[in-house]
């Protein structure tokens, strides 16, 4: 009988998100645009030769790690709780050292998909994916224009685990919120008409549901996968913030419109323009969702994060386009 996933919640991470592979990347890129053939030669000799050399973590196994770990709480007959599938533009025969390597680490991920050179966006709904962790943009945006799940691209790997969180047993997520968990409506506002307008938009609106962001069906399985952990909510080995530039007076429909999805989150951080690197050194999030650099860069050298993209169309991609150009 075929096995649905769909109350799991599903990983799709590419094997370099999930393990160091920068070196034999770099070798594939320096020759690619001038010597496609020899690119993929060098890379595969560098491939097999190294089979037997173990990867540096990428930045996404903390939260592999930590998200498998809650398959503990399991109950018999029923499906996981988390699912993650590794997905590779190797070959079977390339991407045999990403197998060995999760074999050697003993990672319970038994699902994966190796397609030669082909983007693996394709196979997302198949294997019921609700975010899909990678170090491209091309497959990140081409995710985000279909809407099939939440997409992100993953900064490079902290340079340090001292602002990994010291619960091992706890899952902790951070996610900015406009153009997040949120649409850009409100920020487009104050792009184009100031902060002031904003505040006075998001006041006035505070009895109006934000509408959802490319995260926010990701945020409701992180909400709804909480019932199906031992304990209160409160006290859930999930923990789900929402860190913020928006303050009072917009701070309102934030907690309204969640309360309207029937979402829970433990914290909320409205920061009125205070640097977010701060507070997700103390947050210590596996994995910290924002769509600018600004935010996301003084914060990568410390903790995992990833960035959002704008979908082509999207008006504030071009607001903001026009305002760096």
């Amino acid at each position: 009988m075929p096995i649905d996933l769909s109350e799991s919640l599903v990983i799709g991470i590419s094997a370099t998100a999930l393990f160091d592979l920068s070196e034999a990347d770099r070798i594939f890129r320096e020759k690619i645009d001038h010597d496609p053939d020899t690119a993929m030669e060098e890379y595969r000799s560098y491939m097999l030769q190294n089979e037997s050399t173990a990867l540096s973590d990428g930045t996404g196994m903390p939260l592999v790690k930590a998200l498998l770990n809650l398959n503990k709480y399991k109950k018999d007959g029923e499906p996981p709780i988390v699912e993650v599938v590794v997905m590779s533009r190797n070959s079977p025969e390339t991407g045999f050292r990403v197998l060995r390597e999760i074999r050697n680490r003993g990672l319970k991920i038994s699902r994966l998909a190796f397609t030669a050179g082909e983007s693996n966006v394709d196979y997302l709904e198949s294997f019921y994916v609700d975010l899909f962790l990678t170090t491209s943009e091309a497959d990140a945006q081409r995710v985000i224009d279909s809407g099939v799940c939440a997409a992100a691209i993953v900064k490079a790997p902290p340079t340090t685990d001292e602002h990994l969180p010291d619960d091992q047993e706890q899952v902790r997520f951070a996610f900015d919120a406009d153009a997040v968990i949120f649409s850009e409506a409100s920020e487009i506002v104050n792009q184009t008409k100031g902060l002031s307008a904003f505040h006075e938009n998001e006041d006035l609106e505070q009895d109006t549901p934000l509408p959802e962001g490319p995260h926010a069906k990701l945020l409701k399985k992180l909400s709804k996968m909480k019932e199906r952990l031992p304990g209160r909510k409160e006290y859930s080995p999930v923990k789900l913030a929402i860190i913020t530039a928006r303050n009072s007076p917009a701070e309102m429909r934030v907690v309204k419109t969640l309360r309207e999805w029937d979402v829970y989150v433990d914290m909320a951080f409205f920061l009125g323009g205070l640097q977010k690197s701060r507070f997700l050194k103390s947050f210590k999030p596996h994995i910290f969702f924002d769509d600018q650099d600004s935010h996301l860069d003084p914060a990568s050298s410390d903790i995992p994060c990833a960035k959002v993209l704008y979908p082509s169309n999207s008006p504030l991609k071009q607001i903001i386009a026009k305002k760096d150009g």
